[in-house]
């Protein structure tokens, strides 16, 4: 994709790789702010329930998805393989 298609597609909405990462980039800075003052432990779990709620609505708002079971498991699918790359991630690895 060349540099006047992703400029393109950025201004309908569409994210290409760079963009999608600041997109994420967003809601982990917000979620270390947050975490000055929440324990990591609860603040994962609201994120995950925003997450959760947000998809939801994105199913049945914007993409009308009739089949909610079929939904989860492929969202189930894609949080699961998301979640091993970032296990085996060793740039988020304690510091020694």
């Amino acid at each position: 994709m060349s540099r006047r298609d992703r400029l393109a597609a950025r201004k309908e909405g569409l994210l290409d790789t760079t963009a999608f990462l600041k997109v994420a980039d967003k809601f982990i800075d917000l979620a270390n702010k947050e975490n000055r003052n929440v324990q990591a432990t609860q603040l994962h779990m609201a994120l995950l329930w925003a997450s959760a709620r947000y998809s939801a609505f994105v199913a049945k708002n914007i993409m009308h998805v009739d089949q909610h079971e079929e939904f989860v498991d492929t969202m189930t699918k894609e949080y699961v393989e998301m979640l091993r790359q970032h296990l085996g991630d060793s740039t988020i690895d304690p510091a020694e």
